[in-house]
């Protein structure tokens, strides 16, 4: 019924960092199965794509849901998915986009299962439209540490649905979902792409283009001065087009180098590069999902590049009214800094109720940066960031966290109270003990 795995010494999640006690990882296989006695508290796995320790349980039982892989019924008239909650996302688009449709929200990456979007509520480029990952859950079956199943949907045990989306997997093993997925007429995105030259200018351009669908910008974060924010704008949507698929065989990063090839020259060589090569004037093209959505995912274990410290991802949030200010500041603390980073994405989010109590996307700007970890220089000027978001009354993200503090834990969230009510008391993970101090 249940397989328990070789036990590791240590196990991290995508960042690399930090580097924990592995604990016990049982493998589920069986969703209608209870749960196996739990010696220790317990959290679901997933796929471990969350960047810093919200999918870890230092000492604890970790529950790999990878065997939870099964589709259950699939209706092409209505786009309604049934299936487990191991199942990729990946997978869910090679069964569904041939038949014409696509799921509503998708994160940066493809390879995060469907149990794993529940739990972080994960968002995309398209907020604005179609909100985040749990605006589009039916319902779900969860399986709580005293044998109780539980069926929750918007109108059936709300509250315990509200606070498992976006519930970091605290509330019991989400084991099967049902998802409402969207019409689409191909793999094909028609994209308009073209770079601009200050902070001002991505927010001029975000109100612009408030029609489309999907809406980000790359912004180069070593760039001061006037050119404070500079970036490159895309915005696009679904047409239908022939596309050829990307070519097959993905690049690798086949060790872990001594250390980090995300430094100064390296950050400022890419940055200039990048925002030289982007067109001045809006440029239209049609292209793949798959480059779009996922750049990324055409590199394996590209998280490697980082060396053997590992990175940092940081996405924070800040509502409208002090957005435009606060982003600004954070971008000159961390030109300032020294401590740049490639991946620096700005999106716009819309004016939606986040369906969880602990969702992260609410009305506002949000900026996602990754830093390779140098230590105490990393994590002061992390520090330094949170301490503008809270002031600014914004929020940071758990699924992209590896050190932020009680006080800001509890800044982000003002669901927080009545989440701590519907926590099943035998599950806890590492984040949860470091920005709570529960157990």
């Amino acid at each position: 019924m249940y397989a328990s795995m070789t036990k590791r010494s240590a196990i991290g999640s995508w960042g690399r960092y930090p580097r924990v006690d592995a604990g016990t990882r049982v493998r589920l296989g069986d969703r209608t199965a209870a749960l196996p006695p739990l010696a220790a508290k317990a959290l679901p796995y997933g796929n471990g794509r969350s960047y810093g320790d919200s999918c870890l349980n230092p000492g604890g039982v970790l529950l790999h849901t990878a065997g939870l892989d099964r589709f259950a019924a699939f209706d092409p008239a209505t786009g309604v998915l049934d299936c487990e909650a191991g199942v990729l996302l990946a997978d869910v688009i090679d069964l569904v986009l041939p038949r014409g449709w696509f799921l509503p929200v998708t994160p940066g990456t493809r390879f995060v299962t469907v149990g794993g979007a529940i739990a972080n509520d994960v968002h995309g480029k398209n907020h604005a439209a179609f909100g985040s990952f749990g605006d589009h859950v039916l319902d779900f079956e969860l399986l709580r540490s005293d044998g109780t199943r539980r069926t929750c949907s918007p109108a059936s045990d709300a509250a315990l649905f509200r606070a498992t989306v976006g519930g970091l997997g605290l509330t019991g093993v989400v084991v099967r979902a049902r998802l409402q997925l969207r019409p689409v007429q191909g793999p094909a995105v028609e994209v308009e792409t073209r770079r601009f030259g200050r902070l001002a200018d991505f927010f001029a351009l975000s109100a612009d283009t408030a029609s489309s669908e999907y809406r980000v910008a790359w912004v180069d974060c070593l760039a001061r001065g006037a050119a404070l924010g500079r970036g490159v704008y895309s915005h696009g949507a679904h047409v239908a087009a022939e596309v050829a698929p990307p070519r097959t065989g993905r690049l690798s990063m086949p060790f872990v180098p001594p250390f980090s090839l995300v430094n100064g020259a390296s950050l400022r060589a890419f940055n200039q590069l990048y925002y030289r090569r982007a067109p001045a004037a809006p440029a239209r093209y049609v292209q793949h999902y798959a480059p779009f959505f996922y750049p990324l995912d055409g590199i394996a274990h590209w998280n490697r590049m980082y060396g053997p410290r590992g990175f940092l991802q940081y996405q924070c949030v800040v509502p409208p009214a002090t957005g435009e200010a606060a982003v600004a500041e954070i971008l000159d603390r961390i030109a300032a800094s020294g401590q740049g980073s490639f991946l620096g994405v700005l999106k716009a989010f819309g004016d939606r109720q986040a369906p969880g109590l602990l969702s992260f996307a609410r009305p506002g700007t949000t900026l996602a940066l990754d830093f390779p970890f140098r230590g105490k220089p990393t994590l002061d000027l992390l520090e330094a960031l949170d301490r503008v978001v809270v002031a600014a009354g914004g929020a940071v993200y758990p699924a992209k966290d590896a050190r932020m503090s009680p006080a800001t834990f509890a800044a982000s969230f003002p669901g927080l109270a009545r989440f701590h009510g519907h926590r099943d008391p035998a599950f806890s993970s590492g984040f949860w003990r470091r920005v709570t101090g529960q157990a």
